[in-house]
């Protein structure tokens, strides 16, 4: 879904047959003024997504930032200042809050887990769990906070995890499978597979024909015998149960990626709220 068919979506599903709470409390024609003010610390993500919200709902809205995606803020910040249509301003303030504060709070957790990793050439990689819907919200915001986005979904690479593999009866058959797969259909995506242990990791090697091997629920120390065995001839990824206390010394074993699901599935999102400015007596 692309970003003005979810704007869109978002505005009818809240507003239904009308904003009748503003139809009754205020002239259609009334102009204001309404700021963003940030009331927790962290990292602010959605402000290029708001001026969108915004504009959608009407071209002539004056939008303001005095923040930009990516800032370290802190409470008492304006992130930006709107002016127009009251009307306007209150249908798109909760879909604007909604999503900088799932964003900011996605971005803040990102950047924690990428300021770990300082020094290393390890990138922290985002997964597919994700808000149905908001993804590409979700995944933007993990680009702000620095991470990197592993596939946007199910159709721009192959990741063969475990149960294809057991599906399939095992890593050689589920990689000969994809192999001819892809060229019976003239594809040309990256491949990637998950591998359980070091036996695992031997199959691919000899089997090869993938660009990149996952290493699930690998201790750091096992991590780092993999990462020796496969020698750089691939990609790597380590992931499952890395946390921001463990990520480092994930890293240091020299694996390229760490996919972290928690940068997308449990993050607390940041306090801000939309202000209307008051109008002189």
């Amino acid at each position: 879904m692309n970003l003005n068919e979810f704007i869109r979506l978002s505005l009818e599903e809240d507003t239904g047959s009308g904003d009748h709470t503003s139809l009754a409390c205020i002239p259609s024609t009334a102009k204001g003024k309404a700021t963003l003010i940030v009331k927790d610390h962290g990292v602010l993500a959605g402000i290029d997504l708001a001026k969108q919200v915004f504009h959608h709902l009407d071209p002539s809205m004056i939008f303001h930032q005095t923040l930009n995606d990516g800032d370290q803020i802190e409470p008492g910040m304006i992130a930006f200042t709107i002016v127009g249509s009251e009307h306007h301003i209150l249908r798109g303030e909760r879909l604007v809050l909604n999503c900088m504060q799932r964003m900011s709070g996605i971005a803040t957790t990102t950047r924690k887990y990428v300021e770990r990793l300082k020094g290393l050439h390890t990138q922290v990689l985002d997964t597919r769990k994700t808000t149905p819907l908001m993804r590409d919200l979700e995944k933007w915001a993990v680009r702000i906070g620095g991470g990197t986005n592993h596939r946007m979904g199910l159709y721009d690479m192959i990741l063969i995890k475990d149960n294809h593999i057991d599906y399939a009866g095992g890593i050689v058959n589920a990689i000969r499978n994809t192999k001819e797969y892809l060229n019976k259909n003239k594809l040309v995506i990256p491949v990637e597979i998950e591998t359980r242990n070091l036996a695992e990791v031997k199959l691919v090697l000899e089997e090869g024909n993938v660009n990149r091997i996952m290493l699930d629920n690998f201790s750091p120390a096992l991590l780092k015998q993999a990462i020796e065995l496969i020698n750089g001839k691939y990609e790597t990824e380590a992931s499952g149960g890395i946390t921001l206390d463990t990520i480092r010394e994930y890293a240091e074993t020299g694996v390229d990626f760490v996919s972290i699901g928690a940068l997308t599935h449990s993050v607390k999102s940041l306090d801000l709220s939309l202000k209307a400015v008051k109008k002189e007596a």
